[in-house]
């Protein structure tokens, strides 16, 4: 006897809604490509639906993709170099202030060396 293959649809049937937002468009986006490829198996697929998906497979968008993803892994090294720079000029800031009250200075207006 064969085995029968469950479809997305009917194992998302049995499970409930996902909790995010994020996981319910998973959720969404699995159903939509399980239709298009039930489509594509009978034949009724549109044009469209053929086309997206193999520009989707083509090596281009998977470059394109990988490209993104380290677009993103840079954006978010600057952003950690700036924070870390932030954090040594408060530093520095404060390692002045310090040398200034143990050399006895007084009050010293602290503005003139910050630029």
């Amino acid at each position: 006897m064969a085995k029968k293959y469950t479809t997305s649809v009917e194992k998302l049937a049995r499970t409930p809604p996902a909790t995010t937002p994020e996981g319910r468009e998973q959720q969404l986006v699995a159903l939509a490509m399980d239709a298009t490829e039930k489509r594509i198996r009978n034949g009724t697929a549109s044009a469209q639906e053929l086309v997206y998906l193999m520009k989707a497979g083509s090596p281009t968008a998977k470059t394109e993709k990988q490209i993104l993803e380290l677009q993103k892994e840079l954006i978010a090294a600057k952003t950690e170099a700036l924070q870390s720079q932030k954090r040594v000029e408060e530093l520095y800031s404060d390692a002045l202030k310090a040398m200034r009250a143990y050399s006895g200075a007084d009050d010293i207006d602290d503005n003139r060396y910050d630029d």
